[in-house]
């Protein structure tokens, strides 16, 4: 009876609030006499419909509009109050609604119902069009500084909300504003003569109608005012800078005219992002913000202690007020100030762990808090300040309430300890245990992928903990009801598993995925079976190629053709090696720039497209490419959202070079040259502070190299003509100049311009390096000021620039990623080069590894760009590309390092062409 109860009330109420039946009733409106309890219980109907997405029709929110307009006239104020609501709501979609303008008019004038005011100015403010507002500018500026509350406040969020579509008129309104900020006495808000003198405004309201204000305890006024100043003035920083230190009351804060703490709390704001902009005012804004720290209120204290401690390069010493403000906090009966101190305290232990410690005993108290989002926090913020001892107890601890937190919260607890299992990695087995137990517990893919991200990581950082980890992943695939996960763990039991001592101990929990899984989750376990049949180990392998045998039967293709293609791979060494141990790919973005070089070079066509040419990446480093940023610095702490324009990102090594492709594509005297092999990084020759500046970038060709100048003035009164680069190269260089193509005229204005400098090879299947000796050439003259026109008569000047290196990094050479000893292996019968090199400057065998990427602008691979700290022995393995189609390139580098005596360097390298092999030696001799 109840359900039926239940039902019957929700019919009756959806009939009652149906947007048809609301139109049909709006005939009471007409009704004469006007009944106001009718019109009052209508009204609320419509104005319900819009609140709950309701979309009315043009015509019929104007047919509703112009009924509700009828009104105006009835004298129950409860009713008129709920006319200028549904007239705000319904302006947003009805026509001409403009024509009430005069009825608002008529409310809004000092001799009119003090009650009505405030609903008149917020109703004007949605209706008038942005034209009119300079007409109804003085009602404005009375009603801000009136000492009524209510309308001060309605004037000065209208006036907020005005500003985007009448920014100059808005801003003539400051001085009512900035009267508004400094409010004085509660009892007549504006005191006795601040409203009175202005236009006759303001005081015969309460002589007129018989209504004395009331006295403002809340100062809600100075909260809305002082938005309004801001919004004016946040174009001029030192404005907004004298604004703060004005209302900021001296050091210590008691001298401030804001009484309103909402209004503090906001000018303390407005005080971060000042220093976020300006650093420079740092000092001053923090001896304001330590003063705010002794403010009676509470939410002034958290503001300006969150302020502080979010603050950029601040100092440990400056800290210490603001986090005992917090501390104190921790321990309040309110659970929102809790939870506010816990929250950003959990933010500072981030970058600043030591600090925050101090708070270590007042946060596990709130371990066993009632509120879960506290202890939480509380939490997560001594995993980050706490040492290894604390570990377990915590550990102890946080397993008795994570049932009893909700997802959001177990995510950021499980990327607490993933953080924690890299600073403590000896406590890996208490952190192992525990992300175990709750990848067993019920939950969402959310808070599963984040257990299983830091089981991985633990995986790839901490030795010891990877057989252990792995075994617990493959209990977990069992049940896993996640494809995405699941198909990640395969893969990476394919990738880890056959390292491991048994590795047949994981191919049962591979095979059970096959038979009881899903296509996509049974196409990832085909794949991984594969990475163990290619162990050297035949019995392993025989096991294999039956269970792949049995997958030729599978209902779904995918499954069929992987089966088909691993069982012949796993057969064949070679193809082995290519499809199922290599692991590198091609760089989808240097493929796309190749591929668009290809296309618009008619002669290519001709040819094959060579992929070789086609620089390739590893997995991880296409995964980084693709990836988002890591919530693992970041989770746990609150966003800080402030409005700022994002930055754009980057542009990639291939984006920019498709850049210089478009661009030289538009230089006539270039296009013989055909396709561009390779553009260099932009290498600036001038200092920054120069008046001239000049970067170079070099674009290789087949038979041609051109040298790209980039020059800008920054003299806005002097203005350079015929600029040109006069370049120098060393003897027997092996380029012969063919021409200069100067720039007519350089202003500031149509800064930087190109000047383009060409090369021929001599020997194009050489690789000429060398170095230029560069000078700078034109005509200055001076700009005469009253006309903007340069002068006649100018003079011949010139600058010198730094060298341009013409070298084998970055010119000839690209970094390519591959499997290397395997090629190493492939290129042992091609060119092949050895040679012995001291290096007496490197100071370690790490200085000597980044020195040797840095010249050869080749990959480091498997890890060896990375020595362990104090090693005396190493090798770098690295690989690269030849522009032009000169193949790969192989350096293996062993080294040795004595105190004293520097880095003694084996450097053998190996390619397919004796010219590359001769190029890397020369680069590391020369």
């Amino acid at each position: 009876m109840a359900a039926f109860s239940k039902k019957e009330e929700e019919g009756i109420s959806s009939y009652y609030n149906n947007k048809t039946t609301v139109i049909q009733e709006a005939r009471v409106f007409n009704e004469s006499p006007i009944s106001p309890r009718k019109c009052r219980a209508l009204l609320t109907r419509i104005v319900y419909l819009l609140y709950i997405g309701e979309n009315l029709g043009t015509q019929e929110a104007t047919t509703l509009f112009f009924g509700t307009t009828k009104l105006f006239q009835h004298k129950d104020s409860a009713l008129r109050q709920m006319v200028y609501l549904s007239i705000k709501e319904l302006a947003v979609s009805a026509e001409d609604v403009i024509m009430v303008t005069s009825s608002i008019m008529k409310d809004m004038q000092p001799n009119s119902e003090v009650i009505y005011r405030p609903n008149a100015i917020r109703a004007l403010c949605r209706i008038i069009d942005p034209s009119m507002v300079q007409g109804v500018e003085r009602f404005f500026k009375a009603a801000i500084v009136d000492r009524t509350p209510s309308i001060s406040s309605a004037a000065l969020v209208s006036s907020y909300h005005l500003f985007p579509f009448a920014k100059d008129v808005v801003k003539r309104w400051v001085n009512e504003a900035q009267e508004a900020v400094n409010a004085k006495s509660s009892a007549s808000f504006f005191g006795s003569t601040s409203a009175s003198s202005y236009l006759g405004f303001g005081s015969s309201s309460s002589t007129n109608s018989g209504y004395q204000p009331m006295p403002s305890t809340s100062y809600i006024a100075q909260y809305h005012a002082l938005g309004l100043l801001y919004l004016i003035r946040r174009q001029d920083r030192m404005a907004v800078t004298k604004m703060i230190q004005q209302l900021g009351g001296g050091k210590s804060g008691s001298g401030t005219a804001l009484k309103n703490p909402m209004a503090l709390s906001m000018l303390i704001r407005y005080a971060a992002k000042v220093v976020e902009e300006d650093p420079n005012v740092q000092k001053q804004m923090l001896d304001l913000l330590e003063g705010w720290l002794r403010h009676k209120s509470d939410m002034v204290n958290f503001e300006a202690a969150r302020a502080i401690c979010e603050m950029k390069n601040v100092a440990n010493a400056q800290l210490t007020k603001s986090i005992a403000v917090l501390q104190l906090f921790l321990s309040s009966p309110k659970p929102t100030l809790k939870f506010a101190a816990a929250r950003t305290l959990a933010s500072l232990a981030l970058t600043h762990p030591a600090n925050v410690s101090t708070c270590n005993v007042d946060l596990e108290s709130l371990i066993s808090d009632p509120n879960r989002s506290v202890a939480t926090y509380a939490i997560t913020t001594l995993l980050k300040t706490g040492n290894e001892a604390s570990v377990d107890r915590l550990m102890k601890q946080i397993t008795g309430f994570m049932s009893e937190i909700s997802d959001e919260f177990k995510v950021i607890i499980v990327d607490a300890i993933r953080s924690l299992c890299l600073k403590f990695p000896a406590k890996n087995a208490s952190m192992l245990g525990f992300l175990s137990g709750v990848l067993r517990d019920e939950g969402g893919y959310d808070f599963k992928r984040a257990v299983v991200e830091a089981i991985f990581d633990m995986i790839k950082y901490i030795g010891e903990s990877k057989e252990q980890a792995l075994s617990h992943l493959c209990e977990f695939i069992e049940d896993c009801e996640f494809t995405k996960l699941s198909v990640r763990i395969l893969h990476l039991l394919g990738s880890e598993g056959p390292k491991a001592p048994q590795p047949s101990k994981y191919i049962r929990f591979i095979y059970n995925r096959v038979v009881l899984e899903n296509a996509t989750v049974r196409a990832a376990a085909v794949a991984s079976l594969a990475k163990f049949g290619i162990i050297d180990d035949m019995k392993l392998k025989k096991s294999i190629g039956v269970l792949l045998n049995r997958c030729l039967d599978d209902v779904d293709d995918e499954v069929r053709d992987r089966a088909a293609l691993y069982l012949k791979v796993i057969e064949e060494p070679r193809l082995a090696e290519t499809y199922v141990k290599d692991d590198s790919l091609f760089s989808l973005s240097a493929l796309e720039s190749k591929l668009v070089a290809y296309m618009r070079d008619a002669d290519a066509a001709e040819q094959p497209f060579d992929v070789s040419s086609v620089p390739k990446v590893s997995r991880e480093q296409a995964a980084q490419e693709a990836a988002r940023p890591s919530s693992l610095d970041t989770i746990g702490a609150p966003v800080v959202t402030r409005i700022t324009t994002p930055a754009p990102p980057p542009q990639t090594a291939e984006e920019t070079q498709s850049a210089f492709i478009q661009q030289l594509a538009q230089v006539p005297e270039l296009a013989p040259y055909g396709a561009v092999i390779n553009s260099s990084k932009s290498v600036q020759l001038t200092e920054k502070e120069t008046e001239y500046q000049v970067s170079c970038v070099k674009h290789v060709f087949r038979e041609h190299i051109v040298f790209q100048f980039n020059v800008s003035n920054t003299m806005p009164d002097t203005i350079l003509e015929q600029v040109s680069v006069i370049m120098q190269p060393s003897a027997d260089s092996g380029l012969t100049e063919d021409f200069i193509i100067p720039i007519p005229t350089l202003s500031s204005a149509n800064s930087p311009g190109v000047v383009y400098v060409s090369f021929t090879r001599d020997a194009p299947e050489e690789y000429a390096t060398t170095s230029f000796q560069c000078v700078l050439k034109f005509i200055s003259k001076e700009v005469d000021p009253t006309t903007g026109e340069p002068e006649a008569d100018g003079y011949e000047d010139e600058y010198q620039l730094e060298e341009v290196e013409l070298a084998a990094g970055g010119d000839y050479i690209i970094p390519s990623y591959l499997n290397f000893s395997s090629e190493w292996d492939r290129l042992r019968t091609g060119a092949s080069i050895t040679e012995t090199f001291t290096l007496s400057s490197m100071e370690s065998i790490k200085a000597a590894c980044d020195s040797i990427v840095e010249i050869l602008n080749m990959e480091p691979l498997g890890g060896t760009g990375n020595p362990a700290a104090g090693t005396t022995v190493h090798t770098l393995q690295l690989s690269g590309l030849l522009t032009g189609g000169g193949g790969k390139i192989l350096a293996r580098c062993r080294m040795t390092f004595a105190r004293g005596e520097g880095v003694t360097l084996e450097l053998s390298v190996r390619g397919e062409n004796q010219e590359g092999c001769q190029l890397v030696i020369a680069a590391i001799g020369g």
